[in-house]
C-alpha cells in the first residue's frame, strides 16, 4: 500500500523561482549522490525519501552513475518511487545527469549526442519512469562541439523525455554561449548545478553574473563542502566519515590545521545564532537570490530534519556576512 504523506508538507518549505522559468524548487533539495546506492541500506534509503517529501521537499536529484555500483541509485529510487510516490509523481521534480562514464566503450561518457540520448534512456528504464523532470549534461565536454551536447538536451525535451533542461560544472563562458545556443534551438537552458559553499566560492565572480543577465536558475551542489561545514572534523576525522575513505572525494589532507581553526571560528559563529554550522552553511549559499536551491546529502533522518530548520532561522544580516566572510579570510 502507498504510504500516505503528511497534508501539511507544503506549509513550512519555502519554494523559489528557477531562474525566469515556471519552474519553483524547494530551497533544500535532497541529492541521492551517496547513501541511496546497491551497498547502502535500502530501508534507510527510503525513508529518508519518505521523510523528505513529509518536509516539503519535493525535489530527488539522480545522475546515471550514483551509486554504487553505477546506477544502483536509480534503481532504488524507481522502486521507492514505484511503492510509495506512485499517487505523487506530478508533485516530484524528479532530475538526472549523464556526462561521467558509465559503460566501456567509446559511448560511455562524456558529451555526444550518442552518449546523452542513450543514457537518459537508460536511467528512464532504471527509475521506470516516462520522463524525468530536469536532464543535466553533467560535466563540460571538451572534445565534443557544444551545439552537439546542447542539441541533445534540445532533442529529449521536444521527444517528450525531460521537460527542462540544465547543465552542470560549466564555467560562466560556456554557459553563455549555451543559453545563446538553447535560445536558437527553442529549449531554455532552465537550471546550472554548480559546486558552491562558503569554502568554494569561484562561481560568484565567474558563473552567478551569467545565470542571473540569462535568467538560469542554479542549484548548489555540495553546499556543506562535502561535510567539512558540518561539526564532524573539528576536532579530528571521524572514522565513518567521507575523509576516512580511503577513495572518497574529500581527502583527509584536505583537512589542515589553518582549515580546522576556520571551521571552529564558523561553529562558534553558528552556535552565537542558535544554528549547527551545516544550518550556516545552507543559509549562506541561500543568501544569494540568484540561488534557487541547495542540495544536500543525507544518511540519516535526523540530517534531513535538521537542515530544514533553517527556512525558521533569522536571516543573516549584512554585518554577519562581513564578519562571515572575515572568517574564510
Amino acid at each position: 500500500m502507498a504510504k500516505a504523506f503528511s497534508e501539511k508538507r507544503y506549509e513550512a518549505m519555502t519554494y523559489n523561482r528557477c531562474g525566469t522559468s515556471g519552474l519553483k524548487l524547494p530551497a533544500i533539495s535532497l541529492g541521492l549522490w551517496h547513501n541511496f546506492g546497491g551497498v547502502d541500506s535500502f530501508a534507510t534509503a527510503k525513508a529518508m525519501l519518505r521523510r523528505a517529501f513529509d518536509l516539503g521537499i519535493t525535489h530527488f536529484d539522480l545522475a546515471n552513475n550514483y551509486g554504487p555500483p553505477p546506477g544502483s541509485a536509480e534503481i532504488n529510487c524507481g522502486k521507492i518511487l514505484k511503492s510509495d510516490f506512485k499517487a505523487y509523481r506530478d508533485e516530484l521534480v524528479i532530475s538526472t545527469k549523464a556526462g561521467y562514464r558509465m559503460w566501456p566503450g567509446p559511448y560511455g561518457e562524456w558529451g555526444s549526442r550518442k552518449y546523452l540520448v542513450t543514457s537518459l534512456e537508460q536511467s528512464l528504464k532504471r527509475m521506470k519512469l516516462e520522463y524525468v523532470d530536469i536532464f543535466y549534461h553533467h560535466r563540460p565536454d571538451p572534445d565534443t562541439p557544444l551545439d552537439e551536447s546542447l542539441g541533445a538536451l534540445d532533442q529529449v525535451v521536444r521527444q517528450g523525455k525531460a521537460i527542462y533542461a540544465g547543465v552542470s560544472s560549466y564555467n560562466g563562458a560556456r554557459t553563455k554561449d549555451s543559453a545563446a545556443l538553447m535560445k536558437e534551438l527553442g529549449t531554455p537552458l532552465t537550471i546550472h548545478q554548480p559546486s558552491y559553499s562558503m569554502l568554494n566560492r569561484g562561481i560568484e565572480k565567474d558563473l552567478l553574473p551569467v545565470t542571473g543577465t540569462a535568467g538560469i536558475g542554479v542549484i548548489a551542489f555540495c553546499p556543506l563542502a562535502q561535510g567539512l561545514l558540518t561539526n564532524r572534523y573539528l576536532k579530528d576525522i571521524p572514522k565513518d566519515s567521507r575523509a576516512s575513505k580511503k577513495h572518497g572525494f574529500l581527502k583527509k589532507e584536505r583537512i589542515t590545521p589553518e582549515l580546522r581553526a576556520k571551521l571552529v571560528k564558523l561553529n562558534a559563529f553558528a552556535e552565537r545564532r542558535g544554528q549547527s554550522l551545516a544550518r550556516l552553511a545552507l543559509q549562506w549559499v541561500l543568501r544569494d537570490p540568484r540561488v534557487t536551491s541547495a542540495l544536500i546529502g543525507a544518511s540519516k533522518v535526523a540530517q534531513l530534519e535538521e537542515n530544514v530548520k533553517i527556512l525558521k532561522d533569522a536571516p543573516l544580516t549584512e554585518a554577519e556576512l562581513a564578519e562571515i566572510d572575515g572568517l574564510l579570510a
